[in-house]
């Protein structure tokens, strides 16, 4: 364990695109409305997303059972984790025609109103809809309107719904390797109306409370808003939107993907940037976005662990104090499915794979992380977003100092974001709660501070 001073104290600190199985999908077309789910939380609102931690859970891979039922016993162990909004990955049939792998991918999907049979039966899904919101947690359904399965029925009852090549056969995605799926043609003003039509009946009929919309951007932004606007007449919902442009968040969506944030932390991590190129980044958020857009905040999600790699091989020694960053920097926190668990492996995503469920450093992190996200208003990242206010030091490339501020509360975060012990002077003095160890701590502007490789504190003004 590495030691800090600050002041006269000696503080230790903690620190897409498959096959199903062969059994029938559910059909869930002429299920009865569940009552039941709608009432057992309140709707939507933006207070919640001031202080909300979003989980996104990857149920083939949660569990050995992969299935509904395995992920619904440890919602209560999330809610332990500060987690308000409850992103579940496609559950829908998966196509076997062009498949990849013995298994597909979730983002290939053979019909938008059935539950793959892989995962359960929609009474299964109804219990995790209903645990979650018995233990005040959303559920968004993850939403791939760019593309479907080629075993979709729209292929062969409305070929006109998809986009085709110069010699009119129906292809994939263009400049992609997404050979699995059939790219859909939002020219067609039926396949938009029917894509709206298999939305609304997650929100109507079985009580979900928003999506997360994959690629959004190459969806035209114009279907997003008039889809969001009939969804909404029906109940308050939460959209993400996997995509960055600031034109998905006029309207349509609450949140978008903070991806240029997460790359900057990879780089600070590998070498490759300071924390001066962590403020061009949030000089640049304030330039490109509204004040009232929020951005996800991530270390990892399910494409950066199977395709670039765990956060380990990406962030090294610095996981610790990335996550931390996460939840103390402007936004939203997101966990995928094993960070809780410490997980160092890239999970298959075509094939089944098993994150292994034993408790080390980070889910403790997370707990300490979600209280105080969820607690304490200088840390909301939302529509009312509290103050973000860098605070100067003597080597502002090296460490990274800034202060959040609402309604009377302030938290800072100091972190040395390098592999290498450094000191500092800072601009700034006071007396403080260390948030991790409970120590208090006293800054002075006329005193040398010391911090560790990754080291961070997370002080708590008194």
């Amino acid at each position: 364990m590495k030691k800090i001073f600050l002041s006269i104290l000696t503080i230790s600190i903690v620190f897409s695109c498959g096959k199903a199985q062969k059994e029938e999908a559910t059909d869930t077309s002429k299920t009865e409305i569940n009552e039941e789910i709608k009432k057992e939380l309140s709707p939507v609102s933006d207070s919640m997303m001031e202080n909300a931690v979003i989980y996104e859970a990857n149920i083939r891979q949660y569990s050995e059972e992969g299935s509904f039922k395995a992920f619904t016993k440890d919602i209560p162990e999330l809610k332990k984790l500060g987690v308000k909004i409850l992103w579940v990955m496609p559950i829908y049939p998966i196509s076997t025609t062009k498949s990849k792998g013995s298994l597909g991918s979730y983002y290939a999907i053979s019909d938008y109103t059935k539950v793959n049979p892989e995962f359960g039966t929609i009474e299964d899904f109804r219990e995790l809809v209903k645990t979650a919101h018995d233990n005040g947690i959303y559920v968004i359904l993850d939403w791939v309107a760019n593309h479907t399965g080629w075993d979709h029925v729209w292929l062969k009852e409305h070929p006109e719904y998809y986009t085709k090549d110069k010699e009119g056969n129906i292809t994939h995605t263009v400049d992609t390797d997404w050979t699995d799926v059939a790219d859909l043609n939002y020219d067609n003003q039926e396949m938009r109306e029917q894509m709206r039509k298999d939305m609304i009946y997650w929100i109507k009929e079985e009580g979900v409370d928003g999506f997360r919309c994959d690629v959004a951007g190459m969806v035209p932004v114009d279907f997003w808003d008039k889809t969001v606007a009939e969804i909404k007449k029906i109940k308050p919902v939460f959209m993400l939107a996997e995509g960055w442009e600031p034109e998905l968040l006029v309207n349509a969506f609450d949140m978008g993907y903070g991806w240029d944030t997460h790359h900057k932390m990879n780089d600070i991590a590998q070498g490759k940037a300071n924390a001066k190129e962590w403020d061009k980044r949030m000089t640049q958020i304030d330039t490109m976005y509204a004040k009232d857009d929020i951005l996800m905040n991530f270390t990892s999600n399910h494409d950066e662990n199977s395709w670039n790699g765990t956060v380990r091989e990406r962030m090294g020694d610095g996981a610790a104090m990335f996550a931390a960053l996460s939840y103390v920097a402007p936004g939203m926190p997101l966990i995928y499915s094993g960070q809780e668990y410490d997980m160092n492996k890239r999970l298959l995503f075509f094939e089944k794979d098993t994150i292994i469920k034993k408790k080390g450093k980070f889910f403790p992190l997370y707990e300490k992380l979600g209280k105080l996200k969820n607690t304490n208003p200088a840390l909301n990242g939302g529509k009312k977003a509290a103050s973000y206010t860098r605070i100067k030091t003597s080597d502002d490339k090296n460490i990274l100092a800034f202060k959040r501020e609402k309604e009377g509360n302030k938290v800072l975060f100091i972190a040395n974001m390098t592999k290498e012990p450094v000191k500092f002077d800072i601009e700034y003095k006071g007396k403080f709660k260390d948030y991790l160890s409970e120590e208090v701590v006293e800054l002075k502007s006329d005193q040398a501070h010391s911090l560790g490789a990754w080291e961070y504190l997370i002080l708590i003004q008194e």
